[in-house]
């Protein structure tokens, strides 16, 4: 069994980034959004390690690294920073309030893992090909190599989606917009479009219109997915303006991969 992992940060966007590459190397994180929440789960379920938000609410990383390093039942417990915080000094400022270690944000997806297992005194030799074993069920050995174009304007998201389906064999292209994604579309037909529904420079249901009134492009499944439009009207109007699915966040990795793989069925 892999070692208990608790992740607490309270940017869902980065929470679910880091779960999903954790569940890429066969961890099944546990989660919370605030310090009290975690500190709460760390005494309950006592996880080998603790990955840690600096700035939360309720309680701050600083104060619950104290807390745990203070009580002799938990202070064995890894805990790690993982924090944007830039500032000259931060990263010893971390270490000397009990932190065992240290991990800048922006999270590198390709490192984020085996520094993470440093902690744990594990030495990886062999790179997972897939995200879960689970979504192994759902990725087909003929879905290898078919092109995604990921579209969103948030970065932490479009890594979350270059993670998932780039370990599962799809070679994903990413446009952090409207206007590049067009760009991408034209230049490469993609296979498959996953776009976020609410962007700064036009909206998923804008590029849905967009892509299936050009004759090469209007018949790419399109995937619409969002954290903010979740009421049945705005549903219904991303399948009327041509979206195949229309998917709300948080969703889980293997369900993700599982609607693309049927989406690509269906369309195929």
């Amino acid at each position: 069994m892999p070692p208990r992992i608790l992740v607490i940060e309270d940017n869902p966007a980065n929470l679910e980034l880091m779960v999903c590459l954790l569940e890429a190397y066969g961890y099944a994180p546990l989660t919370a959004e605030d310090g009290e929440a975690g500190l709460a789960i760390i005494h309950c379920e006592r996880p080998e390690l603790v990955l840690c938000d600096i700035q939360m609410p309720k309680l701050n990383g600083y104060e619950l690294v104290k807390i745990v390093k203070a009580d002799p039942a938990l202070r064995k417990i890894f805990v790690v920073a993982v924090s944007a915080l830039a500032m000259v000094g931060d990263k010893e400022k971390g270490l000397a309030a009990g932190f065992d270690g240290y991990i800048s944000k922006p999270i590198d997806t390709r490192t984020f893992v085996p520094e993470v297992e440093a902690f744990l005194g594990i030495k990886r030799t062999v790179e997972p090909t897939v995200a879960t074993q689970t979504a192994k069920a759902f990725v087909k050995p003929t879905r290898k190599n078919l092109k995604m174009l990921a579209v969103d304007d948030l970065q932490s998201n479009l890594e979350l989606l270059e993670s998932l389906f780039g370990a599962s064999g799809y070679k994903v292209t990413t446009a952090a917009g409207l206007s590049q994604a067009l760009v991408a579309a034209r230049q490469s037909p993609p296979d498959i479009v996953m776009s976020d529904v609410s962007m700064s420079d036009g909206s998923g249901y804008d590029l849905c219109r967009q892509l299936k009134a050009e004759p090469k492009l209007r018949n790419i499944p399109i995937v619409l997915i969002t954290s903010t439009d979740c009421d049945e009207a705005s549903r219904k109007k991303g399948l009327a303006a041509g979206a195949a699915r229309y998917l709300y966040r948080p969703i889980d990795s293997a369900t993700l991969l599982a609607e693309v793989e049927a989406c690509l069925v269906e369309h195929g």
